[in-house]
């Protein structure tokens, strides 16, 4: 079972099952292909993290891909900054762009990762059919138009961004073809060469030569590091969740902890009381909780193969820095400028230091030996949504579509935002408890995108990719 934000994303991690590559073959191809159909979302500049499960023994790790902060700051004047603003129709958001928001990236340290941890099939190979797909072209769907449109702003920040995202001046429409041969020849450098030491990593440090804060030394030091999962017990299953330092599934955990009633009012009840505690906290989440406990632009895939290894694998690029890598049509991120994973601000971070992520690639098991593999995008939006589908998968005995198809809502800063789709009692309830609050009249991919695989305890797969991101579930037969 494959889930992903993309139907060429998940067919290809679909593809390779089906030819008998394993879970971390087809998350690699998957990942590699989003880069081409979700380049607002997914970059060789970005950023990721991965849980991964082996079937054979059932251990669980997570695969900490996620950006390294400048090993100095080079420009603490603000140049190679600037503000935009991107429209999610009832509501707005600022985002920071330009060279000095780019951190290290690890998007292609955690390809070799997952690589190294289970893949059978040579890198060349997981990177045909995305090579193939840069080159003649992709259909541009609907909600690719539509995520296009809402950062647009960052889309045509400098001429050659806007020359190959908006031809034109205008991003591409339903159904128009995107073509990236560029793209094409940087994963075919990566598949030979790698990263660091390539043609495309020498270009990526020459981008942050003039206002950027990265140099060679940045590349040459970042790794991607194994740890750990935070695993806690939700009703009679065990929730893994994404450790510190990602900000996620401490606070995922905290808001499951403090949960009194699953209903809509007590969910939003504790997510208010996690928004609380974690400003309380400050930048160290490490005390949370600490008798019980030890993004924004971003795409998931999950995947499950017949042996019971998974992969969940959330991957992001923020929403790219405004500038592409001269000659290889790709953006390196900008999660200097995310203020959710860096408070400090684009000129106020601290040097050298793995960020703290709002990513959660998620794992749950069943002691009858049902698991799940879930994730999401979303920003801020990313715990709320995977708690919510938490709660409804252990704590209520939805099915996973239902647990993901399920109004939605999220508490930031006290604001209840919420999809107007509850009964009307609970939507009274809601709002006489959050006076400060705003109704999305549909569905939004600003609640996240939650893109999950499952497999029950006899081999019975089945998958939900979400409709508010375009998600697609892939079964391999």
């Amino acid at each position: 079972m494959v889930a992903a934000g993309h139907r060429l994303t998940a067919e290809a991690g679909a593809d390779v099952l089906r030819a008998g590559g394993t879970a971390f073959d087809a998350a690699i191809a998957a990942v590699v292909m989003a880069c081409v159909c979700e380049p607002v979302l997914c970059s060789p500049g970005g950023t990721g993290h991965a849980m991964i499960r082996d079937g054979s023994s059932g251990e669980i790790s997570v695969v900490d891909f996620f950006a390294q902060t400048p090993r100095w700051s080079r420009r603490p004047d603000g140049v190679g900054v600037r503000a935009v603003h991107a429209d999610f129709g009832p509501a707005s958001q600022a985002f920071h762009v330009g060279p000095a928001t780019s951190a290290t990236p690890g998007f292609f340290a955690g390809v070799e990762a997952l690589h190294a941890a289970g893949a059978t099939w040579p890198l060349a190979d997981l990177f045909a059919a995305a090579i193939d797909a840069a080159r003649s072209g992709v259909a541009v769907t609907a909600f690719q138009h539509f995520l296009s449109t809402v950062v647009r702003p960052i889309l045509v920040a400098t001429p050659a961004a806007a020359e190959l995202f908006a031809p034109g001046g205008e991003v591409p429409a339903t159904g128009d073809r995107f073509r990236n041969p560029a793209l094409a020849t940087t994963l075919e450098i990566l598949a030979e060469q790698g990263f660091v030491h390539s043609d495309v990593g020498r270009a990526c440090v020459a981008a942050q030569a003039e206002s950027g804060h990265l140099t060679a030394a940045d590349f040459d030091a970042y790794e991607a590091v194994v740890r750990p999962p935070l695993s806690v017990p939700v009703g009679e299953r065990t929730v893994h969740l994404n450790p510190l330092p990602a900000a996620s599934g401490t606070l995922i955990a905290h808001t499951l902890r403090h949960l009194a009633r699953p209903d809509p009012l007590g969910v939003a009840l504790a997510l208010r009381a996690t928004g609380e505690a974690r400003d309380r906290a400050g930048a160290d989440l490490s005390g949370l909780d600490s008798a019980t406990l030890r993004q924004r632009g971003t795409s998931h895939v999950s995947v499950i193969d017949a042996s019971g290894t998974a992969c969940a694998v959330s991957v992001s690029n923020g929403e790219g820095n405004g500038e592409l890598v001269d000659g290889f049509g790709f953006m390196l991120n900008n999660i200097l400028g995310e203020e959710d994973v860096n408070p400090a601000g684009a000129t106020g971070w601290p040097v050298d230091t793995r960020l703290s992520s709002m990513m959660c690639p998620t794992m749950i098991e069943s002691p009858d030996g049902d698991l799940v593999a879930l994730g999401s995008g979303g920003s801020n939006r990313i715990r709320s949504a995977i708690a919510q589908v938490v709660i409804r998968l252990c704590l209520e005995g939805a099915d996973l579509v239902e647990a993901i198809e399920a109004s939605r809502l999220h508490v930031e800063s006290g604001h209840l935002d919420f999809e107007d789709r509850f009964d009307e009692q609970t939507r009274e309830h809601l709002c006489r408890s959050f006076v400060d609050h705003r109704a999305w009249p549909e569905p939004n991919l600003f609640f996240g995108g939650v893109h999950a695989a499952s497999v029950d305890g006899h081999g019975g797969f089945t998958g939900c990719g979400d409709a508010r991101r375009d998600g697609v579930a892939v079964v391999v037969d």
